[in-house]
């Protein structure tokens, strides 16, 4: 987890969250992330070029902006990302815990101003969702 000031952009972290990930610990085997489902916040041509040089697959719908400029430029454009509807579905998991742990009072008012301390109340309410 980052800690970022309410008015950061999501995209620049993305990175340096997955550089804090490395691999995961599954039932005593390693295993690196190998795909990132993530909303159009993060479908920056540089953030797919990053996933694409560390070997992780992107499902990230592209923005309008984007496909009107590629397809402006014709055959130059390239081709559109792929993109897998179905499995970009499974996105919802992620809003379903952002509206679960919006339901604990003191993180949704923010009532600790320190950022350590907000951080320990995330960290103490993600423990609390993943016991129940």
């Amino acid at each position: 987890m980052i800690l970022t000031p309410g008015q950061a952009g999501d995209n620049p972290q993305l990175l340096p969250l997955l550089g804090d990930i490395h691999t995961i610990d599954v039932d005593g085997r390693r295993v690196r992330v190998g795909r990132v489902i993530a909303d159009k916040a993060y479908t920056h041509p540089s953030t797919r070029t990053a996933l694409r040089q560390r070997r992780v697959k992107a499902t990230i719908p592209e923005r309008v902006d984007q496909i009107a400029r590629r397809k402006a430029k014709g055959s130059a454009g390239g081709r559109p990302p792929a993109f897998d509807p179905d499995l970009y579905k499974l996105r919802n998991v992620v809003e379903r815990c952002f509206n679960r742990l919006k339901q604990f009072r003191g993180l949704a008012t923010r009532y600790a101003k320190r950022a350590a301390y907000h951080r320990a109340e995330m960290i103490l309410a993600c423990i609390v969702l993943h016991l129940r």
